[in-house]
């Protein structure tokens, strides 16, 4: 790679590294334990009959024989082909903030992560006390009166407020009346999606010149079977509805609730809070919003907030203060149940606990002012790149924490599209930036959110990047629709994706699949650029 003015050399790790289950040799073991001493033994007795003989295994367990060496080498090869990757991250909708270590070594003491939600309470009080608080802490944020912390994702908690929904309803009796959820079509989709889950008819808003519906649009919308509004505001245009508070009341006066995801409240935290707007519910995203780290599929909280009157419908059970002694409160006969077993993903709640804690009032007001900031401050230097257009550029009002644009032009004069911008913008250290949520509202959109936690220097390269792939997009396009070029696997095949019979999710599926693997057999390698018959990677 010839080095560019500005731009860093860059190229992520390349290891032929076989899958953990193909490596080995029988015998070899990590640790060998020692024969326990003879008055241990006697003891507890033969292992064998501490086993049920109806559970015992009939056959050898398939796991892989390995040293502790190859196992570290392993996995630390397969991290640097993968977190390779983490750069500069700026994934918008989904706000990736630095995620401080010492939250991530308070979660890993034993205090923590060694309890059982089954101890005897008074063990739990040490657990119960900075859960307890972090709810009282997103009240005050919110407004709002009680917080469920089960929900075990975004998705997650939105479903919680469609199953506190048609609690209320039912006790209402109006349940089978108001089954309409209303939503926008730049809600985010785990809303429509989950009020769907819970049975209710999704009614949809379109986007208008200003890039929200108008309050007509809702008024039309809005009837006698309306059960909830369920909206994120700013969307992830980054463009805030202000009418929402009247959009509020005019739910409220078709006897509906109102539930505010707060995906993207980077650039409203302590700013605006949820009840004195007159929402009924919100939610919050810790792994996203509060420093807990946010990964593939989890681990994920979506912490739920409602109002007194909803509180009684929360998931089972809800953490209580007498003022001496914190306690598990079981005894509510109206509780949806459970969402989710136990209390919910405890380490990640710990982890916002502490960063709000450390962040304090003044620090969530100036990582939103930041936020704010640094969004607008990127738009005006990617206005300029050529190819790059805005969402709704007639709406002139300043945008939250992200914006989207478009590469529609930049598609229209080179043949680049999106995706090959995306993959390109890797070989330069960066990671694959977020597009957009489907269905595609704007041709060709990329959307970054700068957040507070990156620095001005790695706004300006993540631009510099941007405007370097848009100048090779005009003068050699098939650079950029080729790329990625400097990454561990040039492309991964996708032509099965598919179909099953070609990919397997368990090593057993796999076997079935394809010969079996036997002991002392050499290692298969999946190459880069292999075809999926000649190697694992297409398992």
């Amino acid at each position: 790679m010839t080095a560019i003015p500005g731009l860093r050399r860059y190229h992520a790790p390349v290891w032929d590294e076989p899958v953990v289950m193909e490596m080995g040799r029988p015998g070899r073991r990590g640790i060998v334990f020692a024969e326990p001493e003879q008055a241990v033994a006697s003891l507890a007795g033969s292992p064998e009959e501490l086993v049920p003989a109806r559970v015992r295994r009939s056959t050898r367990l398939a796991l892989p024989e390995l040293s502790e060496h190859e196992v570290l080498r392993h996995y630390l090869h397969l991290s640097q082909e993968t977190l390779g990757m983490i750069g500069i991250s700026l994934f918008g909708t989904c706000t990736m903030k630095y995620n401080p270590r010492l939250n991530e070594l308070i979660a890993a003491r034993p205090e923590i992560a060694e309890v059982h939600p089954y101890q005897d309470e008074d063990s739990l009080q040490g657990i119960l006390e900075p859960i307890y608080h972090c709810d009282l802490m997103l009240r005050e944020l919110s407004g709002m009166d009680q917080f469920s912390f089960q929900a075990g994702g975004g998705a997650h908690g939105a479903y919680t407020h469609a199953c506190v929904t048609r609690g209320y309803l039912a006790a209402r009796g109006e349940l089978e009346q108001r089954d309409q959820v209303i939503v926008t079509i730049q809600t985010h989709p785990c809303c429509p999606a989950t009020a769907a889950a819970a049975g209710f008819e999704v009614v949809t808003l379109m986007l208008e010149e200003n890039g929200y519906p108008s309050v007509e649009a809702l008024k039309a919308a809005v009837s006698d079977r309306t059960a909830a509004l369920m909206v994120n505001n700013p969307d992830d245009m980054g463009i805030y509805n202000p009418d929402i508070k009247q959009w509020v009341d005019i739910v409220h006066d078709a006897g509906g609730l109102c539930f505010w995801d707060h995906a993207n409240s980077n650039g409203v935290m302590g700013k605006i809070r949820a009840r004195e707007l007159g929402f009924d519910a919100c939610m919050y995203m810790l792994h996203k919003t509060f420093g807990a780290p946010k990964g593939g599929l989890g681990p994920a909280v979506g912490a739920y907030g409602c109002t007194a009157e909803l509180a009684r419908f929360l998931p089972n059970p809800i953490i209580d203060f007498d003022g001496e002694k914190y306690r598990l409160d079981v005894d509510r006969p109206d509780s949806i149940g459970k969402v989710r077993e136990f209390w919910g993903n405890v380490p990640q709640i710990v982890k916002a606990y502490s960063w709000l804690r450390a962040m304090g009032t003044e620090g969530i007001h100036e990582a939103r002012d930041l936020s704010v900031l640094a969004n607008n401050y990127m738009e005006q230097r990617m206005l300029k790149i050529p190819g790059v257009t805005k969402s709704n550029p007639e709406n002139a009002q300043w945008r939250m924490e992200m914006t989207r644009y478009s590469l529609e032009t930049l598609e229209q004069d080179t043949g680049v599209t999106a995706v090959d911008v995306q993959n390109r913008m890797t070989d330069f250290g960066i990671d694959a930036p977020w597009l957009s949520h489907e269905p595609w509202l704007i041709p060709q959109p990329i959307t970054p959110e700068a957040g507070e936690a990156w620095s001005k220097e790695d706004l300006d390269y993540w631009v510099a990047v941007l405007e370097e792939v848009s100048r090779e997009a005009y003068s050699d396009p098939e650079l950029v629709k080729s790329a990625p070029h400097n990454q561990a696997i040039h492309r991964p095949d996708t032509r099965h994706v598919e179909d099953p019979a070609h990919w397997a999710m368990t090593w057993r599926a796999h076997t079935k699949k394809r010969a079996a693997v036997r002991s002392g057999e050499p290692a298969v390698v999946s190459r880069a650029g292999a075809k999926p018959e000649e190697g694992v990677a297409s398992a």
